[in-house]
């Protein structure tokens, strides 16, 4: 499966040796079955990687002396959780955005009650759940300092996440917090766990647990919908992910014709699937399009997408992108710079680009025990010479919310937005056009 996909490794390193220093304080207890697979998940990695990786000299790494230096490693790990914290740490060596190592789901759910937002270089809370412990004790609009006693900010934010939901989720976090008025605060929040399902057998019982998994992932889709709304002559759609057959960008773009101008959203949008990208750029330009090249371990290829003739939307277009904004995110918003076919409001986007394709595997016993590997297949260089791989997209127009503005539920860059489109939205009414919806 070949995704431009959402950050999610990331350097990660010094998180990693910090949670691992945690880990050395217990007394040993992997049992000798939990050993055998988590050795057996690193070199499963090791060789998805040696395979696979775009650039067969690993930028420089000795991937055989670090798969058996990560393998002596896992020999002497403290517990099951130490040893896939190293396997993820192997795939960090490489400091890449799109390589990195998806371990076995927990058999429980985590809400922590409140959601972050990188603003600028600053990390804020942009939501915070009813009914959960956060409610009564972190607001919209707060400035988070530290978690868990480590300093937070757009650079570290990505490897946090994925510690606290993917790797070792944490039963309560402690958030230093400042608010919109300069005033700091200590406030430990209490996770909220909900148990689910252990996945023992994928299709028995009428379907089993696969038919379960399914359904989540259909709730979750429900989430990433697309949605619009048109009002004066200008059509507003939020593409929360690029995950769309063609017929719907299709019927979208159909709608978006009949409006003088067309503001997307992309914002907090991670990148999706390749013939999404295809197919959202073929939609906004006659004539076909060179997106840039990839530059794979066989050599550089062209990238592009195919012009829809006049099936292409020709009216104003205004893109919209924060460093939530990843892979197709910032391509679509990259090409309409460089080809001068719109604007782009926002923040810098979140520097991932690159092209990767998932591998998932598992292993069989009294649990089904799932897990994959994200691998960088192709690094995409734009028409201009350059990767966005760390670096981002730098908004025509860049505008941030601040801090008094998520706490009062304000959008100013979609007003701001709907500006340019000529169209008269203000910041409150631009921040209830697309009512947030919780998992």
């Amino acid at each position: 499966m070949t995704r431009f996909y959402v950050k999610c490794g990331g350097a990660f390193a010094l998180t990693v040796a910090a949670a691992l220093s945690v880990f050395a304080q217990a007394p040993p207890t992997i049992s000798v079955n939990d050993l055998h697979q988590v050795r057996l998940m690193l070199r499963e990695g090791y060789e998805t990687v040696k395979r696979e990786y775009y650039d067969p000299a690993f930028h420089g790494i000795d991937l055989d002396a670090r798969f058996k230096e990560y393998d002596e490693k896992l020999k002497t790990a403290p517990s099951k959780n130490a040893g896939l914290t190293l396997v993820a740490a192997f795939f960090d060596g490489l400091q890449d955005s799109h390589t990195y190592f998806q371990p076995p789901a927990h058999s429980y759910s985590v809400d922590y009650g409140y959601r972050l937002a990188v603003v600028g270089d600053d990390v804020y809370v942009d939501r915070v759940r009813p009914d959960t412990d956060a409610a009564s004790k972190v607001n919209p609009g707060d400035r988070l300092m530290s978690l868990n006693g480590n300093p937070v900010g757009r650079e570290s934010y990505h490897r946090m996440q994925y510690l606290l939901q993917v790797l070792q989720p944490q039963p309560s976090t402690r958030l230093v917090l400042r608010n919109p008025q300069g005033a700091d605060r200590t406030v430990s929040v209490e996770t909220k766990l909900t148990q689910g399902r252990v996945v023992r057998d994928l299709f028995g019982g009428g379907g089993g647990e696969l038919q379960d998994l399914e359904l989540r992932d259909e709730a979750a889709m429900q989430l990433m919908r697309s949605r619009h709304v048109e009002q004066g002559g200008v059509m507003i759609w939020k593409m929360p992910i690029f995950v769309a057959e063609n017929g719907e960008i299709d019927a979208l773009f159909a709608t978006a014709r009949k409006q003088k101008a067309l503001v997307l959203d992309l914002r907090g949008n991670p990148g999706g699937r390749v013939d999404t990208l295809r197919r959202i750029v073929s939609n906004l330009f006659p004539g076909d399009v060179t997106l840039g090249a990839r530059i794979t371990r066989k050599g550089k290829t062209g990238f592009a997408a195919k012009g829809r003739g006049a099936d292409a939307f020709s009216g104003q277009l205004i893109v919209l992108v924060d460093a939530g904004s990843a892979s197709c995110s910032e391509l679509v918003a990259r090409v309409v710079q460089l080809e001068k076919r719109g604007t782009v409001v926002g923040d810098r986007s979140g520097g991932a680009v690159m092209e990767a394709r998932l591998f998932e595997s598992g292993q069989m016993g009294s649990a089904v025990i799932l897990y994959g590997y994200s691998v960088t297949s192709a690094d995409i260089v734009m028409t201009d010479g350059k990767s966005l791989e760390s670096i981002g997209v730098t908004p025509d127009e860049r505008l941030l919310p601040t801090g008094q503005d998520l706490a009062a539920g304000r959008d100013p860059v979609l007003a701001r937005a709907a500006k340019l489109a000529g169209l008269d939205l203000d910041p409150v009414a631009a921040g209830k056009l697309f009512p947030f919806e919780w998992k």
